[in-house]
């Protein structure tokens, strides 16, 4: 073997061996975005699923911010209760109270949040669109809208960022 034929042969398998390991870098990253993009995605539906069941079976929104919903309710054996989402944008995080006879029980439902917004509207639509009217208070709330990204960086950091956007209107049955 000659010199000329060990470059050339060198040459040919170090480009070889270069599109190898692009094609194989690329992979790991969609492989991993793919898995955050689940995995957002499953708690995001697990917390609306059981915010909207919980929102239907309130008695009555008492206390509203963008942040913050507090909730009025009673249990099918007539206990009374409140229920509250709260927003910490510092925290990045969604986290569900309830307070029911004197406890009081936490529970974080999202982590990674970057934006959620709550919205407040009342029973009636408006007219010719299937828009309702923003209520002007709690007490003439009859619907909620629910709206939040959350995010998290693939491979911490070094690549692009996983969203998961999440929006829902949930009607208060009982008021």
């Amino acid at each position: 073997m000659t010199l000329v034929e060990t470059l050339i042969a060198t040459g040919i398998g170090t480009t070889i061996l270069t599109a190898v390991m692009a094609v194989s870098l690329f992979s790991a990253r969609s492989f991993a975005a793919l898995g955050n993009y689940v995995d957002l995605d499953i708690k995001s539906r697990q917390a609306l699923d059981l915010m909207s069941q919980e929102i239907r079976q309130v008695d009555a929104l008492t206390s509203y911010a963008t942040n913050r919903l507090e909730f009025s309710g009673t249990e099918t054996n007539g206990t009374a209760y409140t229920l509250s989402y709260t927003y910490a944008p510092t925290d990045q995080s969604v986290t569900r109270t309830k307070t029911k006879a004197g406890v009081t029980a936490s529970k974080v439902l999202l982590t990674g949040c970057t934006y959620l917004k709550f919205d407040m509207f009342q029973r009636s639509p408006q007219t010719s669109t299937y828009d309702l009217y923003t209520a002007s208070s709690p007490a003439t709330c009859k619907l909620i809208q629910l709206t939040w990204v959350c995010s998290r960086d693939v491979l911490r950091g070094r690549f692009n960022n996983t969203e998961s956007v999440q929006s829902a209107k949930v009607v208060i049955r009982k008021q």
